[in-house]
């Protein structure tokens, strides 16, 4: 499948991206929401404030913990807001852009938004693509044979068992963003470093001095325990799905047409509307990868045109249910595990790996 034989369509892969967004623009589908976006997050805000003010008035008891999968949920929503604004889907100018994802991400869900920019800019980039995309070189999960077989030590053991620790590494996530965060503040260059600085800082001490207040030192720490863990599997398990078990980009990659390198690697989520919500619109991971600013609500849509335009010109569009596509994930994290060496014997199976750490 490497080109278009449809009478009257072409054959310029060149040209294969342009009249597939010439369909979607005329769809009306590449449009701002500004309405859209404002009762969202007016809607997320509230639910904050209400979270807020039942965390106060609960007081010091176990109940609280009872809480933290719905701040978990609202935090990886607001997350998933300031993933679209960082996409320039709701403002146009980017200076409100960056302002609005810095208050979301540094002050509301306490990462850094400018070294989250930069690492996902990145993926979009190089999806799938070792040595380029963040997401490929994950250090949770090797993705390649190559990769396992340069893990060392406790490294080692954790990929060649990684599909079994599938969704306990996940419940990392949320604590590798915060180390990212204090990392990238510290010693980072960001465009703006003093705000993103002072508003992460400010995030981090009101949380800590809200959980004092209110609970005991052993439940402030469950409660920070849990809602960081469940926080860390929600933006796992958005993510995940997206690009896990389908096919590593090669070398040469950057030969490859921007449909074809964006649509290859992706695998879209199928399923109704509520975990389409849940996901905060990236099951449709084809979608997103073509038209990073299109709003959630035009991406069911444009699925439509873009699995159409994909069967035209010869192209795999991938998708998969959400059992289905978990089921992927760890099949193929289980296949790589496979290929980690059981011991040290191993380290000099690959020429010039001997060495890496």
């Amino acid at each position: 499948m490497t080109g278009r034989d449809t009478a009257g369509v072409g054959t310029d892969r060149r040209s294969d991206f342009g009249e597939l967004h010439r369909r979607v623009a005329e769809a009306g589908l590449l449009r701002r929401r500004p309405v859209y976006y404002a009762v969202r997050a007016a809607a997320l805000l509230a639910a904050l404030a209400l979270l807020l003010a039942g965390f106060t008035a609960l007081g010091d008891n176990w109940w609280q913990l009872l809480l933290a999968p719905l701040f978990a949920f609202v935090l990886g929503q607001l997350a998933l807001l300031g993933h679209d604004v960082a996409h320039r889907a709701v403002f146009a100018d980017r200076r409100a852009t960056d302002l609005a994802g810095i208050l979301l991400g540094n002050l509301l869900v306490g990462m850094s938004y400018g070294w989250w920019v930069e690492d996902h800019n990145r993926h979009h980039a190089h999806p799938n693509r070792e040595g380029h995309d963040p997401a490929a070189d994950s250090v949770l999960f090797v993705r390649t044979a190559e990769q396992a077989l340069r893990t060392r030590g406790l490294r080692r053991f954790v990929a060649r068992h990684q599909a079994a620790l599938f969704f306990p590494l996940l419940s990392l996530q949320a604590l590798g963003l915060a180390v990212a965060t204090g990392v990238t503040l510290a010693r980072g260059r960001i465009r703006y470093r003093t705000l993103e600085r002072t508003l992460a800082v400010l995030h981090y001490v009101l949380s800590a001095v809200l959980l004092a207040l209110v609970l005991s030192p052993l439940r402030a720490l469950a409660f920070v325990a849990v809602c960081g863990s469940l926080l860390g599997v929600y933006l796992g398990c958005v993510f995940a799905p997206n690009h896990k078990g389908m096919p590593m980009a090669g070398p040469d990659a950057e030969r490859t047409d921007f449909l074809r390198r964006q649509v290859l690697p992706s695998r879209n989520v199928r399923a109704g509307r509520l975990v389409h919500f849940v996901f905060g619109g990236l099951g449709y991971q084809i979608e997103h990868h073509l038209f990073p600013a299109m709003p959630p609500p035009a991406l069911r849509p444009a699925s439509r045109i873009v699995r159409a335009y994909c069967a035209e010109i010869g192209v795999a569009y991938c998708e998969a249910g959400l059992v289905d596509s978990f089921r992927e994930v760890v099949r193929d994290l289980a296949e790589v595990g496979r290929s980690v060496p059981a011991g040290t014997a191993a380290r000099s199976a690959v020429p010039g790996t001997g060495d890496a750490r």
